[in-house]
Order: structure tokens, then C-alpha cells, then sequence
């Protein structure tokens, strides 16, 4: 169905009201004296002045007996943490995060996949469509840590969408926010639907239609497009687009495929996870000082994530971290499957415990701990300073009904 481009230039801007429109701040243009490092070891995250602390009481009553020990030579060690509370992995952070605040929820985001609504086109076909608002919001990313966001929906990462492939995609998407803004899809279309200069990028108060196929099947990502792009993504204006295969054009994986099948019998047997790691550069240094899978530090920590021993984990994870090359995912006390893009339906690595992303790259996970013990399993990147800045959690894996 051709996509009527006179809707591009729309006036929407009496739907503006409806956001909470946040003034960017000034770049600072000076680097900061402190480091990312020298902010950790003090119990800080940078900007606001958000504690993130250990649980000292711990590692008071027990002390570290390498602290402060000298080391051939006569030199320090310069890794022992008896003065920064975060010996022996003690580090959390201090206080909770306003979800309700915030509008999102990290554990609700691990299965808030966005449909949209269909309606059946002449030739048969499924049409899907999407609504999309680009809005200026501040987020809060760790607790008293507060970011100015450029967000889709509100919320960042925006919303998951999730289409079955060989449907047709209709994305309505209005600027409600203060900057140029675009959505560009990484799969199948048109020079026309690229979100880029001339072709989706749109002026605060404009509306345009993007439409295209869904195809291929895979783990795929949207993200706005406008320059400079390395801010527009830093200031969270990312989000999934999951494809789901169609097992009628896959018939020797057929089961596989109806497995990846939101919403078929197959599908309901598997634990399916949206992730999105990210990083946020709170004093525009162009270093990060947050890290994140789904923007709040340390959310699985404080919130594991529930897992049922019985049923097989599938994790859509995708990296939108920017001003870091590589991102990572490390499993504790267990093993994965790896699919790279997902746009295959065999794995492209087996049986591996760490995989790393650079921008934009993403993949499904598929593990089970049907033969693990009950208890807390661990997963975080594999950078350090990431996990010990706020990229780290846990899964609760339990019985069915424990």
C-alpha cells in the first residue's frame, strides 16, 4: 500500500501540551576533574550527587585482609577497596528509583511487547499498525539521578515492537518534542521510509507514515536518525522491532519458528526477555556513568528477575550503549545458545557464557536452568566498570509456583 507522503509536515502541535517538555542543557564542553573511576571508588554516580554505595556494614564487620597491604616492591595495591565499601562485591545502590515517576517500569518492560493494531487488507494480508511520539522527558536512572531525556513513548528505550514477518508495517510518528527527530528501522525498505534528511525526519509538530514489510525475521532495532546521531541516541532514542518468523515459509524449522511466534501455543512454553543495554553520560563529558540493561541501574538487582526452572529463557538483547565501542552479557552458573541478529533459526553460536555487541548489534539467548538448583544467578557485562556502575542483576530461578 503506498504511503500517502502528504501527511509528511502535518501539524500536530496542539498535541504538544500533552508532554512534559524538558530544555536540553548546555554541553559541557570542559572535561570534568573527577573520572568515572574516581566517581565509583567515593560511592558516587556522577552528576546530582546520587550515592551508590556498598552495604558497608559487611565489609566492616569483615575485614578485607589484603587492605591496604603493600606489594612487592613496596607498592600499594591499587584495587584494594577497603575505603570505597565495595569489597567483596558488596556495591548496591543506595535508595530506589520513582518508577511510577518515571512512567516505565524495568521489570514490566521485560515483557511489554507493543502490537499494535491490525485489520486484514484486501489481498489478505495483515496491515500493523504502530503509533510512535517522540517526547522530551526527564528519567530518573539511578536513585536521586536524574537525565533529560529524548525519548519515544515516553520511555527509553521506547517501546518493543513486535511484528510477525511478511505483514505489512504502518508507523504514524509525530515530533512532540523540541528537536528534529526521525525513526530509522534496521531491516527491509524503501529509500523513502529511511528515516534520514527527506525521508521520515520531521520538525517538532510534523507527523509522517512510515511503511514497509516486515522482513526478515529477527532481532532488530529503530532509532532516531537525526545529527548529530550520537546525541539523539545517547539521549535514549532507541528501541527493539522483534520479528517473528512465519513457520509456513520455514517448514523444515517450522516448530522452531512457531516457538518465536508471540502469542501460538509453541511461544507460551518459553520465558521470552526484552533487553536493551544502554549507558547514560549525566555531565555530557562524553563518557558514561550509568550503565544499564533497560536504563536503570542495578533494577534486577533490587528487583531479580523471576524465573521458572520448567520453561526455557529466550532474551531479545540488544546494545544501544553509545561513547563505549562494545557492550557485553556474561551468565553465571550457566550457558547460552546465540543467535546473532536472530535471523536465523540455528544458533550461530553454542553453548557459550559471554557474548559481546557493539552499537546496535543484537541477538536472541536461549538457555534453561531445568537442572539448576533454585537460587540467585548472576548476569551482568563482563567490562567491570560497567557492572560496578550499575549493569548487573539477577535472575530468581525457582520451581513453578515456589
Amino acid at each position: 500500500m503506498p504511503v500517502d507522503t502528504s501527511k509528511r509536515g502535518r501539524d500536530v502541535s496542539s498535541a504538544v501540551e500533552t508532554s512534559r517538555p524538558t530544555a536540553p542543557p548546555a554541553m559541557v564542553t570542559e572535561p570534568v576533574s573527577a573520572s568515572r573511576r574516581s566517581l565509583l571508588v567515593s560511592g558516587l554516580v556522577a552528576a546530582g550527587g546520587a550515592a551508590v554505595a556498598a552495604s558497608r556494614a559487611q565489609s566492616q564487620a569483615t575485614p578485607d585482609p589484603m587492605a591496604g597491604h603493600a606489594m612487592s616492591g613496596g607498592a600499594v595495591d591499587p584495587y584494594s577497596a577497603h575505603d570505597s565499601g565495595m569489597a567483596h562485591g558488596n556495591m548496591t545502590m543506595v535508595g530506589q528509583v520513582d518508577h511510577a515517576r518515571n512512567g516505565f517500569d524495568p521489570t514490566a518492560m521485560l515483557t511489554d511487547w507493543e502490537t499494535g493494531q491490525t485489520e486484514v487488507l484486501p489481498d489478505g494480508r495483515t496491515l500493523r499498525t504502530f503509533e510512535v511520539d517522540a517526547i522530551d522527558v526527564e528519567i530518573e536512572i539511578a536513585p536521586g539521578v536524574f537525565f533529560p531525556a529524548w525519548t519515544f513513548n515516553g520511555r527509553v528505550p521506547g517501546p518493543a515492537l513486535r511484528a510477525k514477518e511478511g505483514e505489512r508495517l504502518r508507523i504514524v510518528f509525530r515530533n512532540l518534542g523540541s528537536h528534529p527527530h526521525s525513526m530509522h528501522f534496521h531491516g527491509i525498505h524503501s529509500a523513502r521510509m529511511d528515516g534520514v534528511q527527506g525521508a521520515g525526519l520531521i520538525d517538532p509538530g510534523e507527523e509522517f507514515v512510515y511503511e514497509f514489510d516486515a522482513k526478515p525475521l529477527g532481532c532488530h532495532l529503530y532509532h532516531c536518525h537525526a545529527l548529530p546521531l550520537k546525541r539523539h541516541m545517547h539521549k535514549g532514542m532507541y528501541g527493539l522491532f522483534v520479528v517473528d518468523p512465519d513457520p509456513a515459509r520455514h517448514p523444515e524449522f517450522a516448530a522452531v519458528a512457531a516457538s518465536r511466534v508471540l502469542g501460538s501455543p509453541e511461544n507460551a512454553e518459553w520465558q521470552e526477555l526484552a533487553m536493551v543495554m544502554n549507558g547514560f553520560d549525566t555531565n555530557f563529558d562524553g563518557e558514561n556513568e550509568v550503565y544499564a540493561v533497560n536504563t536503570v541501574g542495578q533494577a534486577y538487582m533490587n528487583a531479580p528477575i523471576r524465573i521458572d526452572k520448567s520453561r526455557p529463557v529466550r532474551i531479545y538483547l540488544m546494545n544501544a550503549t553509545e561513547f563505549d565501542p562494545i557492550n557485553s552479557f556474561h551468565l553465571h552458573g550457566n550457558f547460552f545458545d546465540y543467535y546473532d541478529t536472530g535471523t536465523q533459526l540455528t544458533p550461530t553460536l553454542r553453548t557459550v557464557d559471554v557474548i559481546m555487541q557493539c552499537q546496535a548489534q543484537r541477538g536472541i539467548l536461549e538457555f534453561s536452568f531445568a537442572d539448576h538448583e533454585d537460587g540467585l544467578y548472576m548476569f551482568h557485562a563482563h567490562q567491570a566498570e560497567f557492572t560496578e556502575l550499575g549493569w548487573m542483576g539477577f535472575f530468581d530461578v525457582r520451581e513453578a509456583g515456589a
